[in-house]
């Protein structure tokens, strides 16, 4: 019998969810989520069938904190004494290849083919701003925020970054590149002086990258797979989302899979994308995954009931949304954790403003250095796009009854009494952040106010801060909800909240809380919707970190 060769193909990139409609699904086919490919290779590692694995690295971006996590499944995968190889044909062209490269350096060898190039570049924050555009088109902004470094309406406001956001995106990127040297550091056993030497001289041909000591071999694919088959003879290869999804096999896969006798289980809830009041959602024929708070507190209150689930790992990716929602999810976490289970949070690659008022609530919050988190802060406003309307010729008129019937209307700018009534609403909502936070993370009110103020953070220097607990990714949060219930990892049954057969979608619901766990039908209304996201609006609410951000 020959052995299986794993193959990792990260140039498609990696979904952090499935896919929360068919549309999404069908544009996502063949996509493997981060999960999969992380329990993949932690179950390969323990699997002696499995007797190496190589990876195709480049292709669409993946976060920072995405790359920390295989990093550590790659890590994990080594330490069993199986070779791990991966390579490419350029770490960019003409392109940026800074955070493909730290993922390679995880793995025995890199390869690069001859014609290829290290881009290691760097890293930069960049920002988008169109008040420019605004003022042309006759689009006049209003927004108001809750501190200085919540910098989302910036985009529309500004025509360059403030002090605060300058600062802010100087300590991003700082973070940012401090944790990708030393992993190439480390890995490479180079000084971290000398790494930011290469990397301020790239990009370097791939030779040049050998000399230095950035590369082990140059070569084509078949060389890769011809030296592989030289080290472990004839193999059966398989893409590591395909291994692990395949049934059992052995004797001991087949056992550990049988339903008695009952192992403890531990579910995950997941808050993806934008958090809104309602069901969960796809966000519309174009748009993203969307977190209803509907869904996710129904989830909550039933594995508060369910004896059989021991734990819960709340897996969070979203840069946030609704005030409102966020504070009904944040609700049913302490209300949970009143049972006695606990409940350890995981930030995926943003868990920010929303997002963060959904974590800070758990037992233990869990983020990869690379995350990107906090934004304790708040932002309302809106575009007035009468005068931008009026000049193709589109006019609008209302009768209303109310003196502020008309005020989040965007054919109106703000009186000043409207004005004044928005800001107390953001003074308010701040507030509540603000002391909220202060209680989740046991600090005093005026140590955490310094730490808000909008300001977003990368986990490492958040848990610094003690705004997280911990570092690491999904795997370590599940590990420690085990440890706080005093289960053994591994033997554990897991299960994702809310859960419906097809057979139980097919069914009518019969409660509240069933409805609630059933998709929200597609609206047409995402369309436009995505074209706010596109621009960095946040239709979504209040609580929402800056969307045109972009760390590369």
């Amino acid at each position: 019998m020959t052995g299986i060769l794993l193959e990792l193909d990260l140039t498609r990139g990696v979904l952090e969810t499935p896919p929360s409609s068919p549309l999404a699904a069908f544009r996502a086919r063949h996509l493997p989520t981060l999960r999969e490919l992380v329990a993949g290779l932690r179950k390969a590692s323990r699997d002696d069938t499995v007797v190496g694995l190589v990876a195709h690295v480049g292709g669409p971006a993946l976060s920072l904190a995405q790359v920390q996590d295989l990093r550590e499944a790659v890590t994990d995968f080594r330490a069993a004494g199986k070779p791990a190889v991966a390579w490419t044909e350029s770490f960019g062209e003409v392109g940026a290849g800074t955070v493909p490269y730290y993922l390679a350096t995880a793995f025995d060898e890199i390869w690069v083919q001859p014609s290829g190039e290290l881009g290691i570049t760097g890293v930069s924050v960049q920002a988008t701003f169109i008040r420019g555009a605004l003022d042309k088109a006759g689009v006049i902004p209003q927004f108001g925020k809750r501190r200085e470094y919540k910098t989302a309406a910036d985009t529309f406001t500004e025509k360059e970054m403030s002090g605060p956001a300058k600062e802010m995106a100087t300590r991003l990127a700082e973070s940012a590149y401090e944790q990708i040297v030393e992993g190439i550091a480390v890995r490479r056993q180079l000084d971290s002086a000398r790494v930011r030497e290469l990397v301020d001289s790239a990009p370097l041909p791939a030779e040049a990258g050998r000399e230095a000591g950035l590369v082990d071999r140059l070569g084509y694919r078949s060389d890769v797979y011809d030296e592989l088959r030289k080290s472990l003879g004839e193999t059966t290869r398989l893409l590591v989302e395909r291994y692990h999804r395949r049934p059992p096999r052995t004797v001991n896969e087949v056992m550990d899979n049988l339903p008695w006798p009952q192992k403890p289980v531990v579910a995950v809830i997941r808050v993806s994308g934008a958090i809104t009041v309602g069901r969960n959602s796809g966000g519309g024929p174009l748009g993203g995954p969307r977190t209803g708070s509907d869904t996710i507190t129904a989830a909550l209150r039933h594995v508060a009931d369910d004896d059989k689930i021991k734990a819960v790992v709340l897996r969070v990716d979203s840069p946030g949304g609704s005030y409102i929602a966020s504070d009904a999810i944040r609700h049913e976490v302490l209300r949970l954790r009143s049972t006695g289970k606990p409940v350890i949070a995981s930030m995926g690659s943003v868990a920010a403003s929303g997002g963060y008022f959904v974590a800070m609530p758990a037992d233990i919050v869990v983020a990869q250095p690379g995350t990107i988190t906090g934004s304790i802060g708040v932002l309302t406003g809106k575009g007035v796009v009468r005068d931008a309307l009026g000049r193709i010729g589109i006019t609008q008129e209302a009768v209303s009854r109310g003196e502020n019937a008309r005020m989040y209307s965007a054919q109106e700018e703000f009186s000043p009494e409207q004005w004044a009534r928005l800001e107390e609403t953001l003074d308010r909502i701040y507030a509540d952040f603000v002391a909220k936070a202060a209680q989740d993370r046991g600090l005093p009110e005026e140590r955490l106010e310094s730490l808000a103020r909008g300001r977003v953070w990368t986990g490492a220097d958040a848990h610094e801060r003690k705004l997280v607990d911990e570092l690491g990714g999904f795997e370590r949060a599940l590990q420690l909800a085990c440890t706080r219930a005093g289960l053994d990892r591994d033997h554990i049954a897991l299960t994702v909240a809310p859960h419906r057969n097809l057979l139980a979608r097919l069914r009518p619901p019969t409660s509240t809380d069933d409805l609630a766990v059933t998709a929200a039908p597609l609206s047409f209304d995402g369309v436009t919707e995505s074209v706010y996201t596109a621009l960095g609006l946040p239709p979504t609410g209040v609580l929402a970190m800056p969307l045109s951000w972009r760390l590369e």
